[in-house]
């Protein structure tokens, strides 16, 4: 009897380290690639059109990589749970296979589709190639609950096994006699469809920063890995106003749609790690980029309220405001703060923001000025951010707007501070909001202060061309730092003291002593913060008494690159 084999591709749009996809092909007389496109999910989701079509890229350009081996791409129109039963029939298909999905909207849809081949005498392989770990060991050995502090984290990987070695790409010798019936029309019932299909107005769309697929993620590695002086020092990149633009070594929206194994990239960088400093162990701060991507997707696998805050059991529920025009004015760059909206620019335009320019909008939107949940911020990157991911994006804004994780509420970005610190000149300001071009550096980033001469000259009136700013910082932070300390102060559970325990100047000078103490350490100092800040909330003297330097680094997440 022959072995007919459907590889399900979600995530994991790739060839290389496709351990599902070999078992696909393995000992199978044919395999079908498939790919499903939700018409619910098409036709309701609010996703931008650099987030299609960095996706449609992606497709393309695995079926151009299924091609060169004889094979093709099926995307097909329709719900699994709808289509799977009819192709398990018209294909005569035997063996299913795909890549384990950890978030739990998708361990959900896997167990259905799992019982309808079940039901339909089709076997199931399912593969772990999304993340470095099996998610559900460590949670194993923290006791059965997610760990929910990068440290703890840290401490349980470190008593497993490495990640696993990358499987071989797939190749005309591991196809062997494996074959893909394809029929003549294969282009109109299965080809990867454009964005006009999808609905999308294409005039005037600029050409991508980002471009999707398998081919350029590999490009990117080599790229990445050509710094040999940051991996063999392990030096985080200086950050200044080029560091605020898309980067030809950037990874992150790879990783997210899977273009790009996660595994390839730890090796690579334990590889290029030895060969330059001898042999030595790889410590696992070299791995940030990866493991906080892992530690969120561990946070996240076993709570299907992780995106929201009522009835996430790990998420503080603060009373944000509603305000629907203050929101639409920070979506659509629109708040009359040039860093703020520079940033929302570049997001809506390229579809990606540099870490501390997202800590900053995040900080803005939420805990900072406008007082809005990180709930709406979240919705707005899903939409717009190409390397937005369920667990990771969910998680990210939960701890910038102090909600989980870290609770470091006392602590604001400037909006004009901030970015006037690492763009003096206001070069990015300028890139994005060219309606500013024509402002000098001393007020591009508070151009309401210029005189009237000045905004004369720059052809750009304030309040005519280009918004007045929608809060008064000052004031808004303060107010909403005074929030933050009540909300905490009411909670008690997160304060692990109790509530006889009282901060005096000899345990704030210990603090301060213990957090300079691990300065050169990023991810212990970060881990340090949480716990002291989930004892009670801190003072913002204790904060001042960090070096400025420190507070700079003790803001830096690494989870997108």
């Amino acid at each position: 009897m022959a072995t007919n084999s459907i590889h399900w591709f979600r995530k994991g749009l790739r060839l290389h380290d496709n351990p599902a996809l070999q078992e696909a092909v393995c000992g199978a007389d044919t395999v079908r690639c498939v790919y499903f496109l939700d018409p619910w999910f098409s036709g309701s989701s609010n996703l931008g059109v650099n987030r299609w079509r960095f996706l449609l890229q992606c497709l393309d350009d695995l079926d151009s990589n299924l091609r060169k081996l004889n094979s093709r791409l099926f995307v097909i129109r329709g719900q699994p749970a709808n289509v799977f039963p009819r192709l398990f029939k018209e294909w005569e298909i035997s063996r299913l296979t795909f890549e384990y999905d950890s978030e739990p909207f998708g361990k959900e849809r896997d167990a259905a589709i799992k019982k309808l081949a079940m039901e339909a005498g089709v076997e199931v392989v399912v593969k772990i190639s999304h993340t470095l770990y099996n998610l559900d060991r460590i949670i194993e050995l923290n006791g059965g609950q997610p760990p929910l502090t990068y440290k703890r984290f840290q401490t349980l990987i470190s008593r497993m096994d490495p990640p696993e070695m990358p499987v071989e790409t797939l190749s005309n010798t591991i196809m062997g006699c494996c074959v893909t019936p394809v029929s003549e029309d294969h282009g109109d019932k299965y080809g990867v469809p454009s964005l006009e299909e999808l609905g999308f107005d294409i005039e005037g769309l600029p050409s991508a920063v980002w471009p999707g697929g398998e081919t350029e993620a590999l490009t990117r590695i080599e790229r990445h890995l050509e710094r040999k002086a940051w991996v063999a020092n392990f030096e985080r990149p200086r950050m200044n106003a080029n560091s605020l633009l898309a980067s030809p070594t950037g990874l992150s929206p790879y990783l997210r749609f899977g273009c790009l194994s996660c595994r390839l990239f730890y090796f690579k960088l334990t590889d290029l790690y030895r060969k330059v400093k001898k042999n030595s162990t790889p410590p696992l701060s070299l791995y940030g980029q990866l493991l906080w991507r892992e530690f969120f997707y561990t946070a996240a696998t076993t709570n299907p309220r992780f995106d929201k805050m009522e009835g996430n059991p790990i998420c503080v529920r603060i009373p944000w405001d509603k305000n629907l025009e203050a929101l639409a004015k920070w979506a659509e760059a629109k708040t009359g703060f040039p860093w703020i909206d520079a940033i929302m620019t570049q997001l809506r335009q390229e579809g990606w923001i540099h870490h501390l320019a997202r800590h900053a909008v995040a900080c803005f939107l939420t805990r900072g000025d406008l007082w809005i949940s990180w709930e709406e911020g979240m919705k707005v990157f899903e939409a717009l951010l190409l390397d937005a991911d369920w667990s990771v994006n969910a998680g990210s804004w939960m701890w910038l707007s102090c909600s989980s994780f870290f609770q470091q509420f006392f602590h604001c970005y400037c909006p004009v501070g901030f970015g006037r610190c690492t763009d003096p000149n206001g070069d990015f300001i300028r890139r994005y909001l060219p309606i500013l071009r024509g402002f000098p550096a001393k007020y591009i980033y508070d151009p309401w202060n210029a005189p009237d001469s000045v905004q004369a000259a720059a052809k750009c009136i304030i309040g005519v061309h280009y918004p007045k700013p929608m809060v008064n910082h000052a004031e808004a932070s303060r107010l909403n730092i005074e929030r933050m300390k009540q909300i905490y102060q009411q909670l008690s559970r997160y304060r692990g003291l109790g509530k006889n325990f009282t901060w005096n100047s000899a345990t704030t000078t210990a603090a301060a002593a213990a957090i300079r103490c691990h300065l050169s350490h990023f991810n212990t100092l970060i881990d340090l913060l949480v716990s002291v800040f989930s004892c009670s909330f801190f003072s913002s003297c204790l904060f001042s008494r960090i070096p400025p330097h420190a507070r700079h680094r003790a803001q830096q997440s690494t989870l997108q690159m």
